[in-house]
């Protein structure tokens, strides 16, 4: 039968206001046809039965039938008379035969197996090295996905109907390579207040991604083979920016304060500055002490380094006031201060930001505009409604209220299912908890027995760079329900219990 969380996502979709106006069914269908394509509903799959999905989703049994005749038609599913509907298994087998010529592809990149004539060398490094694999559907225990199934979207279309009418054609032209006056305004604003910060809206500059700001970073702030010092273990998309860059990464190992800004003192490698997560170090979770964070300052101060100061998901701390951030306390002007819209609101709205010293606003301004000249006026002035109104503030509350309990659940999931294969660190905040395998488990095989039972369990011991790599993983709770939660945790102690 389709899981709890799919018929949640099927509720979801169906409740969304349609602006193409479709039949019930054709919606139903293709909600159903997406998760079939996406795996979330595996090959041979007995579906709900017509009249007890239609309850399931609070619809007529004809608008069920409808869909499942739609995708019968279509090869999706197979329907047997006195037996039921399944999912196509012959689909199934063209879906993971496409999979696994994307992962021998994949694999073949990885090992450096067939360069690309014509490529550059940075090229060749970019096709060896692989990308960045962003979760595209909610899944346990995806990291870095928030709540998007509750998230307001009835509000945000107001708002943005609103914008329209105001700005109307102005919004069509190309927009500030800086971003818009009142998004960069209510950043500000907002960043002052809730995060200890003393920026001024001149010094915001509004971005796609965090990414794109470690991008920018790598390449204003460092050459080619250049050295940056990055926090070890440390966030995976970080090292796959400066990498892409040509920036030589020099792993700092963290403990369980954070950086060890003793070892930055140490440092010969000639780099011109560091990346740290201080608020909510990634994937540890410990929070940099005030005595460090002073003694960062001091150090980039004296040495005349930049600090890049990563705050991702400091909204959600939940034991205790959030520390506040590091920028807040440079009287100095050397550090440079990034945060997204990606964990606070939804990953696919691609909204990012810097907060950069005056000195260096008009080298990043520039470097944007090269890069990809703008974000979408239209998503940049919702956005600005959506702060000033104070909705976002109101979301973020009522979304720090969710994920700490969701933690509990999680913690709790972790101790009565699998006790004795990890052992949990419980995280003062954040999308995610840190697990580490106990003796006698390997982290390649229960990543790869989880998968088979469509559960993902990113690796711990790739963010590892310097020190000898801790297996484990880091597990993504946010954006599943405490049923989902519990649910698939039991599925993964039943899989991993089968050896």
């Amino acid at each position: 039968m389709i899981r709890t969380f799919e018929l949640e996502t099927l509720k979801m979709q169906l409740s969304r206001p349609d602006p193409q106006r479709q039949a019930l069914h054709l919606r139903l269908q293709r909600a159903l046809r997406n998760l079939i394509l996406d795996g979330a509903i595996p090959a041979g799959l007995k579906l709900p039965a017509t009249r007890a999905l239609a309850e399931s989703l609070g619809v007529s049994r004809e608008t069920v039938e409808n869909a499942y005749v739609q995708l019968q038609r279509d090869g999706f599913i197979v329907r047997r008379g006195g037996s039921g509907s399944y999912v196509s298994e012959t689909l199934g087998a063209e879906l993971r035969g496409a999979a696994s010529r994307r992962g021998r592809r994949t694999a073949g990149a990885a090992m450096g197996a067939q360069p690309v004539a014509g490529l550059s060398r940075r090229g060749e490094m970019l096709l060896a090295q692989g990308g960045v694999q962003d979760t595209r559907a909610i899944q346990a225990f995806a990291t870095g996905l928030p709540e998007t199934r509750s998230f307001p979207t009835l509000v945000w279309e107001r708002l943005q109907r609103q914008a329209l009418r105001e700005h109307r054609t102005g919004m069509l032209l190309h927009g500030d390579p800086q971003g818009e006056e009142p998004l960069r305004e209510a950043i500000a604003a907002y960043l002052n207040l809730e995060r200890g910060a003393k920026v001024t809206p001149a010094q915001i500059i509004v971005l796609s991604s965090t990414r794109q700001a470690l991008y920018l970073c790598a390449q204003l702030l460092a050459d080619a083979g250049q050295a940056i010092l990055m926090e070890d273990p440390g966030y995976f998309g970080a090292y796959q920016a400066f990498a892409a860059a040509q920036v030589r990464v020099v792993p700092i190992a963290v403990d369980g304060q954070g950086i060890r800004t003793d070892l930055l003192r140490a440092d010969t490698s000639g780099a011109n500055g560091v990346y740290l997560t201080p608020s909510h170090q990634y994937p540890t979770g410990a929070t940099l002490p005030l005595e460090r964070r002073l003694d960062l300052i001091h150090w980039a101060a004296e040495q005349g380094k930049w600090i890049i100061e990563d705050d991702y998901d400091s909204e959600f701390h939940y034991d205790g006031l959030p520390t506040a951030c590091v920028q807040g306390l440079d009287r100095h002007g050397r550090t440079i201060y990034v945060g997204t819209f990606s964990k606070t609101l939804y990953p696919g709205l691609r909204l990012g930001y810097m907060a950069v010293p005056d000195a260096l606003v008009s080298a990043f301004v520039n470097m944007r505009s090269i890069v990809d000249g703008h974000t979408p006026q239209i998503l940049q002035l919702t956005l600005a409604r959506f702060m000033d109104d104070g909705h976002y503030n109101s979301h973020v509350r009522a979304m720090r209220r969710l994920y700490a309990a969701r933690r509990e659940v999680m913690l709790e999931a972790l101790g009565r299912y699998l006790g004795d294969v990890v052992v949990a660190a419980r995280p003062a905040g954040g999308l995610q908890i840190p697990c580490f395998l106990l003796p006698g488990w390997q982290e390649a095989d229960t990543i790869r027995r989880a998968a088979e039972a469509g559960i993902r369990l990113p690796g711990l011991s790739r963010l590892f760079r310097g020190q000898p790599p801790r297996q484990g993983w880091l597990l993504g709770y946010a954006s599943l329900t405490d049923n989902e939660i519990r649910e698939a945790m039991r599925r993964l102690a039943q899989v991993l219990a089968q050896r």
